[in-house]
């Protein structure tokens, strides 16, 4: 075999990896957890936080932040749970996702005191890892907006 070609199994790895080093099955993964998280946040957590199911209203009203707080993180949850599903926006959405879970771990600290505390914080780390691999979207996102303004 010469220097200038490489054996077929290498030829095949080599083409299922993209320009920034990811393999296919990496980069469906990642998809798969972009998907599986972004329905959890948009119908398992924002949906009882719109409709004002008794447990969460339980809970915002022992933070005292009543039905407004509650419709307003449900509806917070909701577009970045939507957001995770769009390209362009899927790294912020993350990053924005990561906030919010950091302060629910606060509040689930502070004035909650439930068995749950750190749930939020395990959520944050596949969120953080979203918005790692995907921060080259971040960088699109803002010259697109750059350029029109």
């Amino acid at each position: 075999m010469s220097e200038t070609t490489l054996p077929a199994s290498r030829v095949a790895s080599a083409a299922s990896v993209n320009a920034r080093g990811r393999s296919r099955g990496a980069r469906v993964s990642l998809t798969a957890l972009q998907i599986v998280l972004g329905l959890f946040y948009a119908i398992a957590s924002a949906l009882p936080k719109l409709i004002a199911h008794p447990s969460a209203a339980e809970t915002f009203d022992k933070l005292g932040w009543g039905h407004t707080g509650m419709y307003i993180i449900g509806a917070l949850e909701l577009a970045g749970g939507i957001a995770l599903l769009i390209p362009l926006l899927d790294s912020v959405a993350a990053m924005a996702l990561s906030a919010l879970m950091v302060g629910a771990f606060i509040a689930n600290i502070t004035a909650i005191h439930g068995p749950y505390a750190a749930t939020p914080l395990i959520l944050v780390l596949p969120l953080a890892l979203i918005a790692w691999a995907r921060r080259s979207h971040t960088t699109e996102l803002l010259r697109l907006v750059r350029r029109r303004a």
